[in-house]
C-alpha cells in the first residue's frame, strides 16, 4: 500500500555506489549484465536499498578473450555456459558485501563540503556488537 505523507518518507536518500564487477571467467556481453544485476544482491545484504534519487552503478567486464579483436576474423570466443553460471554470480553477490563491509571498517572520520562529517564506524562499538550476536 501506497502512503502519501511525512510519517513514511525518509530525510531523502542516502547517497549513492558503484560497483565494478572485474572477473577472468570468459563471459559474453548478455552474461555480464546479468553479473552486475547481481551485485545489487551484495548491496541488499548489507541492510542497503536504492532510494529514488540514488545514483547506483553497476559495471561487469570480463579480461577473457582478450584477443578477440585480432584481424583478420572472425576469431574464437571461449565462453561459460549459462547452465554453469550459478557458482559466478553466488561469488559475486559475496565478493560485493564483502567489499562494502571491508569499506565500512576501513574509513576514517572525514569532513567534506559545508562542514558536513561522516563519523568512522567505532571499531571497538562492531566488535562488541558482533561478540554479542555470536559473530
Amino acid at each position: 500500500m501506497f502512503h502519501d505523507g511525512a510519517a513514511g518518507q525518509q530525510e531523502g536518500d542516502l547517497g549513492s555506489i558503484i560497483i565494478v564487477i572485474a572477473t577472468d571467467a570468459p563471459l559474453l556481453p548478455h552474461q555480464l549484465q546479468r553479473l552486475a544485476r547481481r551485485a545489487t544482491m551484495g548491496l541488499a545484504r548489507t541492510g542497503s536499498t536504492s532510494g529514488n534519487g540514488s545514483g547506483d552503478l553497476f559495471l561487469a567486464f570480463s579480461t577473457a578473450n582478450r584477443h578477440i579483436d585480432a584481424a583478420p576474423g572472425p576469431n574464437p570466443v571461449q565462453t561459460v555456459s549459462n547452465q554453469r553460471i550459478s557458482p559466478i554470480f553466488a561469488a559475486t553477490v559475496e565478493a560485493t558485501e564483502e567489499a562494502i563491509v571491508n569499506a565500512m571498517v576501513g574509513a576514517s572520520t572525514m569532513t567534506g563540503i559545508d562542514g558536513h562529517t561522516a563519523i568512522a564506524l567505532p571499531h571497538n562499538r562492531l566488535q562488541q556488537t558482533l561478540k554479542k550476536y555470536g559473530r
